[in-house]
């Protein structure tokens, strides 16, 4: 009996290991199956990504204007420079010894690429590659630098995106509420942020050392993750803001500014919805909540970016109002 059994295992074995190997082969080529459809999956979804962000949004869309781009140079420190060029920052120009009237002031609320181009063109004819002086520039601030700058490159087909958070670069020990510029290197194949406000005389003044059209990791940290860092307990908040406004709840208005980016509304610093606190109000539980969910979708990368839009069109508690208008 004993004899019969190991006969006729020895017959079934060879067949036994005939099929662990055609198994082997066809796990092998379902893993691989597997591996391909994933990476197309997310090449599929980094394309869809890079073209979202290539399109203009409202606010970039130079509209009757767009014929002032047809010379713009292609080198990333030069359109820098063609953005300085035509724009004071409200916050410097008695650096660049201007003093600006109620009226002038005014410029800093323009919402659209296409208000500022016409503006430009109001107080100087010439092409826009041409550098205005300081009292015949657009007057502007931080987000509108970097707009302008994400408007040239989408104009170029270059996907790009405006940022909102803090740079660490103004004052010591202080993160300012600032906003800056995410290109996408199709060669390095990554967001780069570049910092297009900063021309020779702040880098000057500012005492800055390092590139700002390649700023290094924690220059300038998204609203994001200057929230996650708060809430950590790695950064205190009261250090987060601009002038007297400082805390949580400044953070938190700028998360949800940077989520509106995202989704190509980029608004103005000051503009609120329903959502964003009043001057030191404190956050409910549900405002941590929904917090830290943007905080998380906003520092998540490419993987995120569904999500994102997902959440941005099915909640108009997170969009500006029915009424707003650019």
């Amino acid at each position: 009996m004993s004899y019969n059994i190991r006969a006729n295992a020895s017959q079934i074995l060879p067949y036994f290991f005939i099929f662990l190997i055609i198994l082997t082969q066809v796990s092998c080529q379902l893993s691989i199956q597997g591996a391909r459809m994933s990476k197309k999956q997310s090449e599929d979804n980094l394309n869809d990504i890079l073209n979202y962000y290539t399109a203009h949004s409202i606010m970039t869309d130079p509209g009757n204007y767009a014929h002032l781009y047809e010379d713009l140079p292609a080198d990333i420190s030069e359109l820098c420079k063609v953005v300085q060029g035509v724009m004071i920052h409200v916050f410097w120009t008695q650096g660049y010894g201007v003093e600006l009237s109620e009226e002038r002031k005014k410029e800093v609320q323009m919402r659209t690429v296409e208000d500022m181009l016409a503006r430009i063109i109001e107080l100087d004819e010439r092409a826009i590659n041409s550098t205005r002086e300081p009292d015949l520039r657009v007057v502007g601030n931080c987000r509108d630098f970097s707009l302008l700058l994400c408007s040239f490159l989408r104009h170029r087909d270059i996907p790009a995106r405006a940022r909102c958070g803090f740079g660490t670069y103004f004052t010591p020990g202080k993160y300012e509420d600032h906003w800056i510029c995410e290109y996408w290197n199709s060669q390095e194949k990554r967001w780069v942020m570049v910092d297009a406000q900063l021309d020779s005389l702040q880098l000057t003044v500012l005492k800055i050392d390092f590139n700002t059209h390649d700023l290094p990791q924690g220059k300038f940290l998204t609203a994001g993750e200057t929230w996650q860092l708060c809430r950590s307990g790695k950064i205190d908040p009261d250090l987060c803001g601009i002038f007297d406004m400082k805390g949580l709840w400044f953070v938190a208005g700028d998360v949800m500014r940077d989520f509106m980016a995202l989704n190509k509304l980029e608004i103005l610093p000051w503009d609120c919805n329903e959502l964003m606190k009043a001057h030191g109000e404190q956050l409910s539980h549900e405002d941590y909540v929904l917090l830290d969910k943007l905080a998380g979708l906003t520092t998540a990368g490419s993987n995120a970016f569904l999500e994102i839009r997902a959440l941005y069109d099915s909640t108009p508690a997170l969009r500006m109002p029915t009424d707003w208008r650019p």
